[in-house]
């Protein structure tokens, strides 16, 4: 693989098909998903049930209801999608308990969501703890080489911490994917960030159109995990991730997708005038604005290529 410039997530080169795109001229406008409502045809399926356990809640509305268990079902549909994302290789078994008085790696919680892997999962963390950071890149490449549906990079610390503060402040955003040969020449994807434990953040791609219809509801073809317990210690996090097969996004376009999310979330102080105008657009949708406007999105992510 080769690799980028330093402090940026190293990927091979994206096929001819993502390097040479022609004008996006035809835009079809697309409103704030996380801001607005939608009709909800689940919701409105199980109205009567939902009003009834309301009251027996002692709650004046669904809303109340939706609000008093939004923490249930953000755990529930996060847990639905990790365990959609089963990677092709096995997880080796748990290294032995053997002392190691200089092992400095950040502790995951006892209590982290069910079906979320760990980095322990992927790496045994006690061996790996003493190799240069070059050979622990070798080896988690080589762990996910034999998956064809996988996604895999290492990103440098200072490159995550940008990233994730970023996200913090703006935990959702649309991305474009090129489509040649549509009337639609730019299809939209809604991207979620969650933070489920101190050591790990998942990153959510959805279809935007899919999100608008189904809302919570709706599932996500692609899956990205950040590991941290090495951050510190080696100055790496290490990125994997899943593109589900059958819901109309190729491995290539889930590395387009994360390509765009590097570059509109690590654009940080920098005041170069691209950096400046994808910082906008972020701050834009967050705060649901309205002259946030897709047709600029656009011009940004096709000066990615």
């Amino acid at each position: 693989m080769r690799p980028v410039a330093s402090g940026r997530l190293r990927w091979p080169l994206l096929p001819s098909t993502f390097r040479t795109q022609r004008r996006w001229a035809r835009v079809h406008d697309v409103r704030f998903v996380a801001t607005q409502g939608q009709f909800n045809p689940v919701l409105e399926k199980y109205r009567a049930k939902l009003d009834q356990k309301a009251k027996e809640e002692g709650l004046s509305s669904v809303s109340e209801l939706r609000e008093a268990y939004k923490d249930k079902i953000r755990s529930l549909r996060h847990e639905s999608a990790i365990a959609q994302t089963r990677p092709v290789v096995p997880a080796p078994p748990p290294p032995p308990v053997a002392p190691h008085a200089d092992l400095k790696i950040s502790k995951s919680p006892s209590t982290s969501p069910p079906g979320l892997k760990t980095l322990s999962a992927f790496l045994d963390l006690t061996k790996v703890i003493d190799l240069p950071p070059q050979e622990i890149e070798y080896i988690w490449r080589l762990r996910h080489a034999s998956s064809p549906n996988s996604l895999c990079a290492v990103i440098p610390s200072e490159t995550y911490t940008l990233l994730s503060s970023t996200a913090r402040r703006h935990p959702q955003f649309i991305l474009p994917l090129p489509r040649e040969g549509n009337d639609q020449p730019a299809e939209m994807h809604f991207l979620q960030w969650t933070f489920p434990s101190p050591t790990t953040s998942t990153v959510l791609f959805t279809h935007l159109a899919e999100y608008k219809l189904r809302g919570e509801y709706s599932q996500p073809h692609t899956t990205v995990t950040h590991h941290l317990d090495l951050k510190d210690s080696k100055g790496l996090v290490f990125l994997h991730g899943t593109v589900v097969s059958g819901r109309g996004v190729s491995v290539e376009e889930g590395k387009w997708l994360l390509m765009c999310l590097q570059k509109f979330y690590t654009a940080g102080n920098d005041k170069h005038m691209s950096s400046v105008a994808r910082r906008r657009l972020l701050e834009k949708f967050s705060t649901g604005a309205e002259d946030f406007r897709v047709e600029e999105l656009l011009e940004e992510a096709e000066k990615i290529v």
